[in-house]
């Protein structure tokens, strides 16, 4: 029973170290994981400012969408009830 108990004990300990190893292998940034990360606009300032550009004319065109009667999305032919 002794010589069971060690081997359950020696075969989940390799066990958990072997998924250890495995996250560990999947989860830490390779090489194109950080040149992924040093391309983000996040990092280019030129970059980042045209994105806040991009983003204040889509919320800008959204805000007008929203306080508009008329729908789009009904088309131009037909009008609003």
């Amino acid at each position: 029973m002794s010589g069971m108990r060690t081997v359950l004990n020696s075969t989940a300990a390799v066990a958990s170290l072997a998924v250890g190893y495995v996250l560990w292998a999947v989860l830490s940034p390779g090489e194109k994981r950080i040149h992924r990360l040093k391309n983000l606009p996040e990092s280019n300032p030129e970059r980042m400012e045209e994105s806040r550009q991009r983003n204040a004319m889509v919320m800008q065109v959204l805000k007008e969408a929203a306080t508009t009667n008329s729908n789009i999305a009904r088309g131009f032919d037909r009008p609003g009830k």
